[in-house]
């Protein structure tokens, strides 16, 4: 992370806040790029006139925007100054709220389970795209069944080791089979800079819904929208609903 970083500071807790079906278009894109603020995204070729907005934001935000990462496809994001790295010997992601059997696992623990690979276009709210992107794991599903949700959960709520960044899904969303938590990147294991040893991967939704450094996953009855929802992005980021472009979801 680059030492000019700073925290950016966490906006007030709106746990009743809903504003699922807002959609993230190319006007929201425009303010978003005046705000400075683009959560955990990815860009892959930029236009001259994206490239050029970037530069602009970049100048007046401090929150890494400008800093790509080896190979010049993903670039770093984060919300806070410093996130200390994890490995097998000190990462643990834990699964509780409304589940019949709290579960914590290690990094050797999700190596054990049924694996998954997709390959997914990774789009950012800005705009920007890394086409088919290989992501590894286990399905979300998968570790919500072991640990059995109540019937009357709702939604689930992830948090993440940097101690700031939270997010969440519909339990009917985290159900999706294209709804990994990803051990793998680019049939590589995912590294400190793009959210590893863990992070969730939401393949039908905008990047920033895919949470780096995550380290927990609490099953809850409503929906409690995640850090930037509570800046105004849209809650239910469908990708393909938003800017009219990409194929909407159909799993």
């Amino acid at each position: 992370m680059s030492d000019s970083q700073s925290k950016v500071p966490s906006p007030l807790p709106d746990p009743g806040a809903d504003r699922r079906g807002a959609p993230v278009g190319r006007r929201v894109l425009l303010g978003m790029l005046g705000l400075g603020a683009v959560g955990v995204a990815a860009g892959g070729p930029i236009q001259n006139v994206v490239a050029k907005g970037i530069d602009t934001v970049a100048q007046k935000d401090p929150t890494g925007l400008s800093d790509l990462l080896p190979g010049n496809r993903f670039r770093y994001y984060t919300i806070t100054s410093s996130t200390p790295e994890q490995d097998e010997t000190t990462y643990r992601l834990r699964i509780g709220g409304m589940v019949d059997k709290p579960m914590t696992y290690r990094l050797s623990d999700l190596a054990a389970l049924p694996q998954t690979r997709t390959v997914r276009d990774v789009q950012c709210v800005t705009g920007w795209r890394v086409p088919k992107t290989p992501f590894g794991g286990v399905r979300l599903s998968t570790l919500l069944d072991a640990a059995g949700v109540s019937p009357d959960a709702k939604a689930i709520r992830f948090t993440c080791f940097d101690g700031a960044y939270t997010e969440s899904l519909t339990l009917d969303q985290a159900r999706r089979p294209d709804v990994l938590v990803a051990t793998s990147m680019e049939d590589k294991p995912v590294t400190h800079a793009h959210g590893g040893p863990v992070r969730l991967y939401v393949a039908p939704m905008y990047f920033y819904k895919s949470a780096k450094w995550l380290s927990g996953i609490t099953v809850t009855d409503e929906v409690i929208p995640g850090y930037w929802e509570r800046l105004g992005y849209d809650v239910d980021a469908w990708v393909g609903r938003s800017n009219g472009r990409d194929d909407a979801p159909t799993v």
